[in-house]
């Protein structure tokens, strides 16, 4: 057996804990362990799973139902990629696909006029504003 520290051959017996025997190094002193369990967690499919069926629109909770995973451990691996996103995005670069939202509003009277399409924002009393500059 040697010491994961230094490599030293001289270890000693130094009680046990947790049912587990516990060595110490004589050179340098760390103590240790015969053997450490694997680590404990969920698989990189699982994880991944999780993360795909958020993306998709599915809610923490519902992922807890479907995949077994605590909606919590489902947060922190969002925050954890999220992290490794970029604040912003390149302004040089061109995006191949681009989504447009379009606000519509109708003027007109519900007595059979036809209504005219206009796309003025603002509150009302602007709107009637934006809408004689408009010509709407």
């Amino acid at each position: 057996m040697q010491c994961p520290e230094c490599g030293a051959t001289h270890i000693r017996k130094n009680g046990k804990r947790n049912g587990k025997q516990n060595h110490i190094c004589v050179a340098c002193g760390r103590q240790f362990i015969d053997a450490y369990e694997p680590h404990r967690g969920y698989s990189d499919e699982v994880r991944r799973a999780c993360l795909k069926m958020y993306t998709n629109g599915s809610g923490f909770r519902a992922i807890e139902r479907v995949k077994g995973v605590h909606h919590t451990t489902v947060i922190t691996w969002v925050k954890q990629v999220g992290e490794r996103l970029p604040d912003a995005y390149d302004p040089e670069t061109t995006p191949e696909v681009g989504e447009l939202d379009e606000l519509e509003t109708f003027v007109g009277s519900k007595s059979g006029a036809t209504p005219r399409r206009c796309t003025a924002l603002g509150n009302a009393h602007q709107d009637k504003q934006n809408l004689a500059m408009d010509g709407c």
